[in-house]
């Protein structure tokens, strides 16, 4: 029996497809984040009272927790979405993330049951990583699978948005509550209301993603008996494909990552630590941004299509690397006194770097892994280079701060990280908008 080439879907089942798959990834990176957003409060909970830098640290080193977890995620589920189907495996995340968030916002403080409280928000964080890093492979494969190469970037590029959609929405989410609750009532408990409202967007995305069919490029790869049997061992052992994650990462996602994070949460650390901006004025300032700068992932991912993805990420890169230094002192100046359209203006060109480079950055992942371990290998890059070396970028940089007292102190690591994946990218890095998705 001879199977052919799966046809792209008309554009709307595509569209009915990305639909479906960014809502559910767009909820994934609420529960994700809406934790970070709310960090400088949740120190007060759930560590000892005394020292509010040492609590904001260690409530920040819990929040990287759920980023350095994100690998073994991408492993796990790659491996079952290499296996089972990318559908059922990002349901699986889906769920997964819910309930755990869902559970932070019903945990005792540490005043009411004491060490247990951090340790069991550290096992709660470590979930929601392991769902995240499931989710977003499996959502970015799956809408790629079913694109015409021609538009790969412009159609990914929706899934790209949800990281920073997520964010938008948990900040307006804790805004509006704050809003209708007041402040001391939000400070005390209603903090955890963000929390336990996912568990409804969750199951609003189940109710739409349950009805979904399976990629036609791993149906067709099932039917044809041409799936990986073990795709970890593929991945990781074949010398060729090992190559290729080691590439994609340290020339690729490892700065894209620090891009990202420095841009949206280290710049909202900064605007409330160093620059002493009231919380709720720092969160609205950052959320004009994110919804101005938007649209800009959708923009750069299109160009991508046009000139190629390694330019426009590259690009993004070391415009950070050159900007950075300028950019977070025109914060510091532009704070006292309080210049609020300057202050987007600059938060806004932070979002056009992270746009930069994580507009195209699904496009090329998928297309420089085969199909039948495409799930499990560009999950891995994507998780370590977004969850390490990004994720961690708001603890280590904070943590320069307050170690050397020098407000652009924790600028060293992202410049650094940047600037050498721009080196290694421009000399390894291979264009990929031409392939075709066997």
């Amino acid at each position: 029996m001879s199977f052919h080439a799966p046809r792209h879907p008309d554009k709307k089942t595509l569209w009915k497809v990305i639909l479906a798959s960014s809502a559910g990834t767009l909820i994934e990176w609420y529960d994700f984040f809406v934790y970070g957003a709310l960090a400088t409060i949740i120190a007060g909970h759930f560590f000892p009272k005394g020292n509010e830098t040492a609590a904001l640290l260690l409530t920040l080193a819990t929040f990287a927790t759920g980023f350095i977890i994100r690998p073994f995620g991408a492993i796990v589920f790659g491996h079952l979405g290499d296996i089972v189907g990318r559908k059922y495996t990002f349901l699986l995340t889906l769920l997964l993330m819910g309930g755990a968030t869902f559970a932070i916002g019903l945990l005792p403080d540490y005043a009411d049951i004491g060490i247990a409280a951090p340790i069991i928000l550290v096992l709660l964080r470590l979930l929601q990583g392991l769902a995240i890093g499931g989710e977003y492979g499996g959502a970015a494969t799956y809408v790629a699978e079913h694109t015409p190469r021609a538009h790969r970037g412009f159609y990914t590029s929706f899934i790209q948005i949800t990281a920073t959609g997520g964010l938008l929405l948990a900040i307006v989410t804790i805004l509006a509550i704050r809003e209708a609750i007041g402040v001391e009532k939000f400070n005390e408990w209603g903090w955890r209301l963000p929390f336990l409202l996912s568990i409804i967007l969750v199951g609003l995305s189940y109710y739409i993603r349950i009805s979904m069919e399976e990629s036609p490029l791993f149906a067709k790869a099932k039917a044809s008996g041409k799936l990986a049997r073990n795709p970890i061992k593929e991945s990781f052992l074949n010398r060729e494909n090992r190559r290729l994650v080691l590439i994609s990462l340290f020339g690729a996602t490892a700065g894209q990552g620090v891009v990202w994070y420095t841009g949206q949460f280290y710049a909202m650390y900064f605007l409330q630590t160093v620059l002493k901006i009231p919380y709720e004025v720092a969160l609205t300032l950052i959320a004009i941004a994110l919804l101005l700068g938007t649209p800009a992932f959708v923009l750069f991912a299109s160009i991508s299509d046009k000139i190629g993805r390694k330019p426009v990420v590259l690009g993004g890169m070391g415009l950070a690397a050159l900007l950075y230094v300028p950019i977070f002192a025109g914060l510091q100046h532009f704070a006292t006194p309080l210049n609020p359209v300057m202050i987007v203006a600059l938060l806004f060109t932070l979002v056009i770097l992270a746009a930069m480079t994580y507009g195209p950055i699904a496009a090329f992942l998928v297309e420089i892994f085969p199909t039948r371990i495409r799930y499990t290998s560009m999950s891995l890059p994507y998780h370590v280079g977004n969850g390490i070396f990004g994720g961690l970028t708001p603890f280590i940089a904070t943590s320069l701060v307050a170690k050397y007292g020098n407000p652009y102190a924790g600028l060293v690591y992202p410049i650094a990280i940047a600037a050498l994946t721009t080196v290694i990218g421009a000399i390894f890095l291979k264009e990929s908008r031409h392939a075709e998705l066997d």
